[in-house]
């Protein structure tokens, strides 16, 4: 029996490859203000940095993205110091991006499942920011909805963030 409550579609998600990046690149630029804003060299950068960043895949092409960091990394960012300062040992949620044609489909939740999944993330706590200014209501109620809780808050001036975190036990499909 199909769940009619289950609106996602069969989502493939796997690690990012090069040949992905442009379109990547593109679905992380038009979520600008949630994510920062990146070149093609950055991005590039970044996803050789990562633990890992995984790709949800729906009719062959991306719909989403999670890009993932631990600590110790040389990585100039006011969220990711003030997470290594307070947090410790983490796996970051640096960027998550969801195509605007795929929101609403569990595609967020769908590469959370599959980080949990990989080895040197499920013994880490899980740590991401929101932004609270400019808002991020979306973000903040479905990152809440997976068992994530403020942990703290920062005001750069231009932008304002609540820290959260999820702990190493708990499990997105129970949220």
């Amino acid at each position: 029996m199909t769940s009619t409550a289950d609106t996602s579609p069969s989502a493939l998600v796997r690690p990012a490859q090069k040949a992905d990046l442009p379109q990547l690149l593109e679905m992380n630029n038009a979520a600008v203000p949630a994510v920062n804003e990146l070149t093609l060299s950055e991005l590039s950068d970044l996803v050789a940095e990562a633990l890992v960043c995984l790709v949800a895949e729906v009719d062959g092409q991306p719909a989403g993205m999670l890009l993932c960091l631990t600590e110790g990394l040389d990585y100039d960012s006011r969220n990711y110091a003030w997470l290594s300062e307070h947090v410790g040992r983490f796996a970051y949620t640096d960027r998550i991006c969801v195509a605007e044609t795929a929101r609403g489909q569990r595609i967020g939740e769908a590469l959370y499942e599959a980080l949990g999944r990989v080895p040197d993330v499920g013994n880490r706590p899980l740590v991401c920011e929101v932004n609270t200014r400019p808002e991020n209501p979306g973000s903040l109620r479905f990152h809440k909805r997976l068992g994530f809780a403020e942990i703290g808050t920062q005001d750069h001036g231009e932008k304002a963030v609540v820290y959260l975190k999820r702990d190493p036990a708990s499990d997105v499909k129970s949220a």
